[in-house]
């Protein structure tokens, strides 16, 4: 194992490639190998003498990947946001048609995007414990998030409004891409005050945060509900229904991903926009009757 740690650094000092801004994803997986390697073999005396190759590796890669951040930052605070982002977009092959751009529940280069943009504090001893019902947090995918904006196009009219935010990924993300506002509810005021934090910092003012109950929440100005399944059981139940109301009286989108989703197709007043569910890429629902041809 020690010569493959060996070869990974000689292999990524030799990769003059990776100082390009655009290989974020080559230089995430070298940063996760190095740890993983270093970490799994760090009693070995070979790991010990290249400990400084090691360390000199990993502050070149950091470096040209907090230059990538701080400039995204610099774009999004002067309203450019939505240019330099989009570019960063996984597109599809087949239009809508493709999944294969968001399938599965894990992470990868785009949320080391996101949270080098948006350099949250992540509290944890702040963190209340979870009542009856409540779902522990779990950010959305960034690959999701970027999914969800390519398919919806969120646009100046639409209010996103995500039920249960946590830091405020969903928020941030489309309210930097997109003219859309974006309203987070979040019950825990920890999560509520590192989001508004980081919203303050990239100055994006038509995203908002709100420490509150989403069941006594106002919904009245939202376009676009999205639940990543923030709890389960009869509150989830009282949630949908307080969206079933909203729906009564204008033209919504719901959208989910996760466990909450076979629920909400479940639902008699909804219908989905995709042929076939998947489990792990965000579904799109109207309610039945709507002319909506989202996908």
């Amino acid at each position: 194992m020690s010569e493959a740690l060996l070869a990974l650094i000689e292999r990524l000092r030799g990769d003059l490639t990776l100082d390009r801004p655009e290989r974020l994803r080559e230089r995430v997986d070298a940063l996760d190998r190095i740890e993983r390697l270093s970490l799994y073999l760090s009693d070995a005396p070979d790991t010990l003498a290249l400990s400084a190759d090691i360390a000199a590796q990993q502050a070149r890669l950091d470096a040209v990947n907090e230059r990538l951040y701080r400039n995204l930052r610099e774009a999004i605070r002067r309203g450019d946001g939505a240019h330099c982002l989009r570019e960063w977009m996984p597109l599809a092959g087949h239009a809508d048609a493709d999944t294969s751009i968001a399938q599965g529940e894990g992470y990868d280069h785009l949320d080391a995007l996101l949270g080098g943009i948006a350099q949250w504090h992540e509290p944890a001893d702040d963190v209340a414990a979870l009542a009856p019902e409540m779902v522990f947090y779990q950010p959305t995918p960034a690959r999701h998030i970027f999914d969800l904006i390519r398919r919806l196009a969120p646009g100046a009219d639409d209010v996103l409004l995500d039920v249960g935010s946590g830091l405020g990924h969903v928020p941030l993300l489309v309210g930097a891409c997109t003219s859309a506002r974006c309203i987070g509810v979040e019950l825990e005021p920890a999560y509520v005050a590192s989001a508004r934090a980081a919203a303050d910092d990239l100055r994006l003012s038509r995203v908002s945060f709100i420490q509150a109950d989403a069941r006594a929440a106002d919904l009245s100005q939202a376009t676009v509900f999205y639940l990543y399944t923030p709890f389960t059981g009869g509150v989830l139940g009282e949630m949908l229904e307080r969206i079933r109301e909203q729906a009564q009286r204008r033209d919504i989108r719901l959208c989910s991903l996760g466990p909450c989703t076979q629920v909400l197709a479940a639902q008699h007043w909804l219908r989905a926009i995709d042929a076939e569910l998947h489990s792990d890429r965000i579904a799109v629902f109207v309610p039945r009757g709507s002319g909506d041809s989202a996908s």
